[in-house]
């Protein structure tokens, strides 16, 4: 079975009354629900680079430990466009040096992964200037990473390179073997894309892929000159796996087939359907053990 990896994200309140555990109350949830790996938020309230010095990392492998649970992911919260239109500000300098830092905090946490994004569009940086911008940085981040044994499982859900073919296409670019996919399904779903042909396609570059299950609901807006409705985009709601429209055993199955044999995390990061008190995310997170185990 795939192993099953549970994101801190999911119990950080980050969205509109989620329910916000420490780090270590997330331990001792993700443990208590039958986990046997974690995926941890790189930011606060959780693994914050500001607040884990040596000893706060000692405290934290000891804490995995004593739970039975080990890091399976090192999730990093990056933009290569950030602050585009202030070229003498060195952000690209500044986002590589932070990428680094996750990789050494990955290493001390025995992590072999940290998820990583790529960049969102910027008016003031044309697409062709933005992606050998994000290619360059990318390999440098890499470069650096590589000495801690960690390898970067770049994200697609920014925009750059979000379509499949794109991120097969950026990876190659960038050429390094320790810079690979973290291959989502939801991502290539709202695009209409095919997700056989999309997992099949990037299967042999990818090492990570996180489960969200979502359903559509139809948004409207009202037009009374005309006594009707224009349609809009629609909400997407997230839901338990297996309650949403996302085909995720076509999905699994074609990565598989394909070679992927990292993990499958979960992660309920958006309003999530029943509300975000903790009985409910539970549920959800249970629902994944049980979907995961049919897969």
């Amino acid at each position: 079975m795939l192993t099953p990896i549970l994101h801190s994200v999911s119990y950080a309140g980050v969205w509109p009354g989620q329910a916000r555990l420490s780090l270590y109350e997330f331990l001792d949830k993700a443990a208590a629900l039958g986990f046997p790996a974690v995926m941890l938020m790189a930011k606060r309230p959780h693994a914050s680079l500001l607040d884990f010095d040596s000893g706060e990392r000692d405290k934290l492998r000891t804490a995995l430990r004593e739970r039975g649970l080990r890091c399976a992911v090192l999730a990093g919260y990056n933009n290569f466009s950030a602050d585009a239109g202030h070229g003498d500000i060195p952000q690209r300098e500044i986002q590589i040096h932070y990428v680094t830092a996750l990789a050494r905090l990955a290493h001390d946490l025995q992590a072999p992964l940290v998820r990583i994004f790529t960049a969102y569009e910027h008016p003031q940086a044309p697409y062709p200037v933005l992606w050998q911008a994000v290619v360059d940085a990318l390999g440098e981040c890499a470069r650096r990473a590589a000495p801690y044994g960690v390898t970067l499982a770049v994200q697609n859900h920014h925009d750059l390179a979000a379509g499949y073919e794109a991120m097969f296409d950026l990876l190659q670019a960038v050429g390094e073997p320790n810079c690979r996919a973290a291959f989502d399904a939801w991502a290539p779903f709202l695009q209409g894309a095919d997700l056989e042909a999309a997992a099949r396609k990037l299967a042999p570059l990818t090492c990570h892929t996180t489960i969200a299950d979502y359903q559509l609901r139809p948004r409207y807006h009202y037009r009374p000159e005309v006594v009707n409705y224009e349609p809009r985009t629609p909400w997407v709601q997230a839901v338990p796996p297996g309650e949403g429209l996302i085909d995720y055993r076509a999905f699994l199955r074609a990565l598989r087939e394909g070679g992927y044999q990292g993990g499958v995390a979960y992660e309920m990061c958006s309003p999530l359907l029943g509300g975000g008190d903790v009985r409910n995310l539970d549920r959800c997170a249970g629902r994944f053990l049980d979907f995961l185990k049919t897969v």
